[in-house]
């Protein structure tokens, strides 16, 4: 039997992309792990015919990928920048302050509601990994350690909590019950505030062949046109929309009641929509056309990677990012194309990439080993790794990224 959507609950028949089986992407191994099971679950993402979300199936639990996580956020320099930045323009477009209640999901470790804080506006965030949770915590930010849906909401707004401004960043892709979430932001939300989301877009994905952000932690791939059907169903309306550089191309979405007149449409949203359209988004072979390419792209990175193997080059990465595991495990590369990888944090280093079992060390690994390539695998943030990284080119290395297509950068 087909599974079915989890927005419209029609059934899901139409294959988008098969990247076969695949481990839980933030499962980095200790050593004494090595030699046991190591559970893989199909990473098959599927498109609906009625609604065009494109969706994993849910085999593990939001309860047992999240409730510890690998990621924080903080740990990327370029992240922190996007955070301070978006903070400012909030506060200068809707005039936030002292009496405003900033609402984060998914605030990991207090990298965004820092910058709230420091101009003295209350913040409040909803965090699920409780180890991320502390690092929030320890920097004075309030958080509330459990997963977010229409009960947390409720009872936030039985004790008077509610947001002037509702935020979460990569939050609306690992959330499997997408309608609930929706209809929690819906009661979170003060009559007139103001709902941002951002999240990898579905036709940025799908232009520069960005399989490898499909893993298990990410239930759905968004399109403009999808989003705005799921938040009118819920009461909420998109008044306006920019498209960021942010993980290789992400919409940031405005939102607010369908019933509030406080934000008018803007141009943005039409414009979009029509961009949208024009690549096809709503016709199924559109979708059905993309898994030809991501085949292509496996097939020239295996290339370049035994090439430089026979070549006598050697090859490490850098970076230890879901993207990288799923990357990785789709092309079956191991220690026989690439000796290992580094990662700047300490939650990563000393463990290994499941599946294909890559130790990560610590950055400066690669100033010990000098190797003649680094594959980059957060390729998304490749200028400030490229920057960190800039000794490499003292002894002739090269950096190269995957995607779209395996390249050697000038």
């Amino acid at each position: 039997m087909a599974p079915s959507c989890r927005h419209c609950d029609s059934p899901l028949e139409l294959s988008f992309c098969d990247l076969g089986m695949s481990p839980l992407a933030n499962s980095y191994l200790s050593t004494d792990q090595l030699d046991r099971m190591e559970p893989f679950y199909p990473l098959h993402a599927y498109v609906c015919g009625e609604c065009f979300l494109v969706q994993l199936q849910e085999f593990e639990t939001p309860e047992h990928i999240f409730t510890e996580y690998a990621y924080f956020s903080s740990v990327s320099d370029s992240w922190v920048a996007h955070a301070e930045a978006y903070v400012d323009a909030m506060v200068e477009r809707f005039g936030f302050g002292k009496g405003s209640q900033v609402i984060e999901l998914a605030s990991n470790d207090g990298y965004l509601l820092q910058f709230f804080l420091r101009k003295g506006i209350p913040v409040l965030g909803i965090e699920p990994a409780a180890n991320v949770a502390r690092a929030a915590q320890e920097k004075g930010i309030e958080t509330l350690v459990q997963f977010f849906n229409p009960e947390t909401a409720q009872s936030l707004k039985e004790r008077g909590v509610q947001a002037d401004l509702l935020l979460g960043n990569n939050v609306l892709a690992h959330v499997p019950a997408l309608n609930d979430f929706v209809r929690g932001m819906k009661i979170a939300l003060k009559p007139n505030g103001v709902i941002t989301m951002e999240f990898p877009h579905l036709l940025q994905l799908m232009r520069e062949n960005q399989f490898d952000t499909i893993y298990h932690e990410h239930f759905s791939y968004l399109s403009f046109m999808t989003v705005e059907r799921v938040f009118a169903e819920f009461g909420l309306r998109l008044f306006d929309v920019d498209q960021l550089s942010t993980h290789g191309g992400s919409l940031r979405i405005y939102a607010t009641h369908q019933e509030s007149d406080a934000h008018p449409l803007a141009d943005n949203v039409t414009s979009l929509r029509s961009e949208e359209l024009e690549a096809g988004l709503d016709q199924v072979d559109t979708y059905r056309a993309f898994s030809d390419r991501v085949k292509a792209t496996k097939r020239a990175l295996l290339r370049f990677l035994i090439e430089a193997r026979d070549g006598g080059k050697t090859v490490v990465g850098y970076g230890a990012p879901a993207k990288g595991n799923t990357l990785l495990n789709y092309c079956g590369v191991r220690t026989d194309l690439i000796d290992y990888t580094v990662d700047r944090s300490p939650h990563k280093r000393d463990r290994f990439l499941p599946g294909v079992h890559l130790p990560i060390h610590d950055p400066e690994k690669i100033r010990e080993t000098k190797p003649d390539y680094v594959l980059i695998l957060p390729w998304n943030i490749k200028e400030e790794i490229m920057k960190q990284m800039s000794y490499v080119r003292d002894w002739g290395g090269r950096f190269v990224v995957p995607i779209p297509e395996a390249r050697v950068l000038p």
